[in-house]
C-alpha cells in the first residue's frame, strides 16, 4: 500500500574538504543533534528516453535507510515534491507505476543510473527541543546501472558532495531561507541540479535532449510557416486606435526592433499543447483523489475539445473531431463523479439553509447515503477508465497530433485575424441560442434552451481565452462578460439536476416511511431560484453583448 510524504527541501553543492557552519541560533534552531549515517544504494528506472526525467519525475528502488522501499518524487512547486512510498520488491509496483502510466504510456521502466550514498544526518531542533528540520551531507558516488562500458563518459562513475535541507511536515519554510544563507555564506552553492538523478544523468553522459512532450519546453513542434514559436513572439505589444494594448508583434510584418507578430498556428497550438499538458499532469492526481483534481482535468478536456471545434480553420476538422469524440468521451467519464460531488455540495448548503423546524425526518443522513453510494460507484469507474485501453489510445493519440499537428493553410496567417474571426463566429452562435432560450415557453423548452445556450457561452469563453496571446487584453475582458453569462445559465442548469434529485429523494424518503416534505420544500425554493435567473438573463446578456465589446476584438 503507497503512502504520500510532502517532501519541502533545498539542496546545495559543497567542496570536498568545505565544513558546515554552526546553525545554533539561525531563525529559531536552537541545537544542531547528530542524528548518524546511513548508507543508501537506489536505482533510478524511467524509459530509455527519459519520458520521467523531462518532467522532473524521479522512479527509484533505494535500500538502506529508515525508509527503504520504493519512491515516486512528484513536483508540485519550486523545492516542493510529493514522494510517494510503496514496499520493496523486485520490480516497479503497480501502485506507482499506474501514477507515471501517463508519461510513460506503454514505455519499459528500466533502471538507468545507480546511486550510491554515504549520508551524515543532523536535525535542527528548536528550544523546546522540537525537531523543526533536517541537515543532511551527502557523498554520493553515481554509475550508469547495469555493467560498465569501457570508453564511455561516466561509465566509471562520478562522485560529488551536497547538502540537502527538508523541514519536518507542517515546517515554516521561511526557516530554509535562513539556513540556506548560513550556508551559502559558508562557502555553498545552491545546486544547479533540480535533483541527484538530473546530475547523474548529465554527468554519466546519459542526459538526453528532452522528448518532445505535450505542453513541454523542450521539444514542442513549430507550426509550419513560422518563424518563432508562439511563446517567443507573443510579448510585443502595439497601441490600437482606440489606444488599448493588444499583444501583437507587427501585423505579419518584420520591422526594425520589433518582433514579427505569432501566426495562428502558434497561438491555437500554444492552448492546445497547454490543455494536452494539464490533462496528463493531472492523471496522477487523479488516481490519488487530491482536491478538484477530477474537476480541472475534464475542464482541460472540454477546453481542448473546444479549441478544434472554434479554430477549424487552423486545424483540420477531419482529423480533429474523432479525437474531440473521444475527449468528450473522457469528460462524461470523469464527470459523474464531478456532477455528484457539485449537487451534493448545492443540497448540502440548501439544506442547511431550511430551519429545524421544517427539517423534518433523517433529512441529512437520507441525503449522506443517497450521495455516497453514488461516490463509491463512481470513484471505482474513474480509475478503471484511466486504466483502459480507450484512455491510452487517447493519449498516444493527443501525442501523435502535437507531434504532426494537422494544421490548414489558415495557420499562416497573422493570428490576430484569425482568432478574432472564431471567437466572433462563436459569439454569434451563442446570440441565436440565448434568444431562442429567451423566447421559449416556461419549463422544459426552455430549460433545454437555456442548456444550449450555457454550452455555448463556454464555448466562446474558451475561445476567447485561447485568442489571449493574440488579442490581448480585449480577449480577456471579453471573456469574463461571457464567462458571467455562462455562470448564470450554469446555475440554472444546476438547479434543474438539483429538482431531480431532490424529486428522487423525495420518493425514497416516502417509501421508507420517513415523509417528503423538506426535500419538497427544497424543490419549491429550486424553481424560485430558477425563476429569478431566468429573469435576470436579459440584463447580463444585454451587458455582455454590447457591439463594442465585440468591435475590440477586431484587428
Amino acid at each position: 500500500m503507497a503512502d504520500t510524504v510532502r517532501e519541502i527541501e533545498r539542496k546545495y553543492e559543497v567542496d570536498g574538504g568545505a565544513q558546515l557552519p554552526d546553525l545554533a541560533g539561525v531563525d529559531r534552531v536552537a541545537t544542531v543533534a547528530e542524528a548518524g549515517v546511513e548508507n543508501l544504494d537506489a536505482r533510478y528506472y524511467d524509459t530509455p528516453d527519459q519520458r520521467l526525467a523531462a518532467d522532473a519525475i524521479t522512479l527509484r528502488r533505494r535500500t538502506g535507510g529508515r525508509d527503504a522501499g520504493w519512491h515516486l518524487k512528484l513536483p508540485v512547486a519550486p523545492g516542493v515534491r510529493d514522494e510517494v512510498r510503496a514496499p520493496l520488491s523486485d520490480a516497479p509496483p503497480p501502485e506507482l507505476t499506474a501514477l507515471v502510466r501517463s508519461r510513460v504510456l506503454d514505455g519499459e521502466l528500466v533502471p538507468l543510473v545507480r546511486l550510491r550514498t554515504r549520508r551524515t544526518v543532523r536535525v535542527l531542533h528548536d528550544a523546546a527541543g522540537a525537531p523543526l528540520a533536517e541537515l543532511a551531507v551527502d557523498e554520493v558516488h553515481a554509475q550508469r546501472a547495469g555493467k560498465p562500458t569501457e570508453g564511455k563518459a561516466g561509465a566509471a562513475g562520478v562522485r560529488w558532495r551536497e547538502i540537502e535541507v527538508e523541514l519536518v511536515e507542517g515546517g515554516d519554510s521561511g526557516l530554509l531561507d535562513e539556513v540556506g544563507r548560513a550556508l551559502v555564506a559558508a562557502g555553498a552553492r545552491p545546486a544547479s541540479s533540480e535533483s541527484k538523478l538530473a546530475r547523474a544523468l548529465a554527468e554519466t553522459g546519459l542526459a538526453r535532449e528532452r522528448p518532445a512532450r505535450p505542453g513541454g519546453g523542450g521539444g514542442e513542434s513549430r507550426p509550419r510557416g513560422s518563424g518563432k514559436r508562439g511563446g517567443e513572439a507573443m510579448a510585443a505589444k502595439n497601441t490600437t486606435k482606440t489606444g488599448k494594448n493588444r499583444t501583437t508583434a507587427g501585423k505579419s510584418k518584420t520591422t526594425a526592433g520589433k518582433k514579427k507578430e505569432p501566426t495562428a498556428g502558434d497561438v491555437v497550438l500554444r492552448y492546445v499543447r497547454e490543455q494536452v499538458r494539464v490533462i496528463i499532469e493531472l492523471d496522477p492526481a487523479v488516481r490519488r483523489d487530491l482536491p478538484d483534481s477530477v474537476h480541472r482535468m475534464r475542464v482541460a478536456t472540454r477546453r481542448l475539445r473546444s479549441a478544434f471545434r472554434s479554430y477549424t480553420k487552423v486545424l483540420d476538422r477531419s482529423a480533429t473531431r474523432p479525437v474531440g469524440l473521444e475527449l468528450q468521451w473522457l469528460a462524461a467519464e470523469l464527470g459523474v463523479d464531478r456532477d455528484r460531488e457539485v449537487l451534493t455540495a448545492r443540497l448540502q448548503q440548501a439544506l442547511a439553509e431550511v430551519p429545524r423546524t421544517l427539517r423534518l425526518g433523517p433529512v441529512d443522513a437520507r441525503l449522506r447515503i443517497w450521495s455516497e453510494r453514488r461516490r463509491t460507484g463512481a470513484r471505482r469507474e474513474v480509475l478503471s477508465v484511466l486504466d483502459g485501453p480507450r484512455y491510452m489510445a487517447l493519449l498516444k493519440t493527443l501525442h501523435a497530433l502535437l507531434e504532426a499537428p494537422p494544421l490548414r493553410p489558415a495557420a499562416d496567417r497573422p493570428a490576430s485575424e484569425v482568432a478574432a474571426g472564431a471567437v466572433l463566429k462563436d459569439y454569434r452562435r451563442l446570440a441565436r441560442r440565448v434568444e431562442a432560450a429567451l423566447a421559449a415557453p416556461a419549463g422544459q423548452a426552455r430549460d433545454e434552451a437555456l442548456h444550449g445556450a450555457r454550452k455555448a457561452a463556454k464555448r466562446t469563453r474558451y475561445a476567447a481565452e485561447a485568442a489571449r496571446p493574440a488579442l490581448g487584453g480585449p480577449a480577456k475582458k471579453f471573456a469574463r462578460r461571457i464567462k458571467r453569462v455562462q455562470q448564470l445559465l450554469g446555475d440554472h442548469q444546476d438547479g434543474v439536476v438539483a429538482r431531480g434529485a431532490l424529486r428522487e429523494l423525495a420518493t425514497q424518503a416516502q417509501q421508507a416511511g420517513e415523509g417528503g416534505f423538506t426535500f419538497g420544500l427544497l424543490y419549491g425554493r429550486e424553481e424560485a431560484r430558477a425563476a429569478d435567473r431566468e429573469r435576470e438573463l436579459p440584463r447580463r446578456w444585454k451587458k455582455a453583448s454590447r457591439r463594442k465589446h465585440r468591435a475590440a476584438l477586431r484587428p
